[in-house]
C-alpha cells in the first residue's frame, strides 16, 4: 500500500530524508509530496489557499487510484484529515505525526506572522520550549536553509469537511511533545481542540519522545513509528 507523506510548514518533500529512505528499505513505496507554493524560496505563493494543497493531495491519491495511508506532519495532518473527508473510500489510514485532526471550521495556525503575504520560517523565539526539543544548532540551521515561505491562506483559511465517513478512516498518532498519554487524558477530559479526535472511531496513540520536528531530530524512529502504525 501506498504511503504519501506531507510535510508541515515551510518544508517540501525532500524533507522527509532519511524517514523516505527507510520506509523504502522496509520495502514500502512512498510519495513524499512538495505542496503548492513549496517549490522553492521565489515560486509564487500569493494565492494558494488551503483548499489548493488539500486538492493537490487528493489529486496525487486519485492518480494512484488504490487505497493508500497518509503520513501528516503538523500542518500537515489537517490536510491529510480533509482529505480522508474527500476520499474516505481511498484513505486506508491517517498517520499524524505531532499533530491531529483539525475539524470543520478550524485554522491550522493564524497567528503565525505573516510578512508581505506570506510567512517565512519564524525566529525561533516564537516556538515554545517544547517544540524544539532535540534541535540542535545544527539541526536549526539545517531547517533554516531549506525552508520556504509557507502561504498565509494556508495557516488561517478555515477548514472544510462535509463527510462523516472520515470517522470510520482508522487513525494513528505519533506523539512527540505530548505523551500518548496525556492526549488520552485530554480526549477523556473533553478538551475542544481534540474533539474531532476523539469522534474518531479507532485510533491508536503512540509515543515518540522529542520535538516537533521528529523527521529531523529521530528519522529512523520515525520510519520506524509508521512501519509500525502500518
Amino acid at each position: 500500500m501506498d504511503l504519501l507523506l506531507i510535510p508541515g510548514f515551510w518544508l517540501d518533500g525532500d524533507s522527509w530524508g532519511e524517514v523516505t529512505t527507510r520506509l523504502r528499505d522496509a520495502g514500502r513505496t512512498v510519495h513524499p509530496l512538495t505542496l503548492p507554493g513549496l517549490e522553492s524560496v521565489d515560486a509564487d505563493r500569493s494565492g494558494i489557499t488551503l483548499r489548493d494543497h488539500v486538492d493537490a493531495v487528493v489529486a496525487a491519491v486519485d492518480a494512484i487510484g488504490e487505497r493508500v495511508v497518509l503520513v501528516g506532519h503538523s500542518g500537515g495532518g489537517s490536510i491529510a484529515w480533509a482529505v480522508a473527508d474527500a476520499r474516505p473510500e481511498l484513505v486506508a489510514r491517517v498517520v499524524f505525526v505531532d499533530s491531529g485532526p483539525l475539524g470543520d471550521g478550524g485554522v491550522i495556525n493564524d497567528e503565525l506572522p505573516v510578512v508581505d503575504g506570506e510567512i517565512p520560517l519564524p525566529d525561533w523565539s516564537v516556538f515554545e520550549d517544547e517544540d524544539l526539543v532535540d534541535m540542535t544548532e545544527e539541526l536549526r540551521d539545517h531547517f533554516a536553509a531549506i525552508a520556504k515561505p509557507e502561504p498565509a491562506r494556508v495557516a488561517s483559511d478555515k477548514q472544510v469537511l462535509s463527510d462523516p465517513r472520515r470517522y470510520d478512516v482508522p487513525v494513528t498518532v505519533i506523539c512527540c511533545e505530548f505523551t500518548a498519554n496525556q492526549l488520552q487524558q485530554m480526549i477523556d477530559g473533553g478538551a475542544p481542540w481534540v474533539a474531532e479526535l476523539a469522534a474518531v472511531k479507532e485510533r491508536v496513540l503512540i509515543d515518540l519522545p522529542t520535538g516537533h520536528w521528529p523527521q529531523f531530530t529521530k528519522p529512523v524512529e520515525l520510519a520506524e513509528a509508521i512501519v509500525g502504525a502500518l
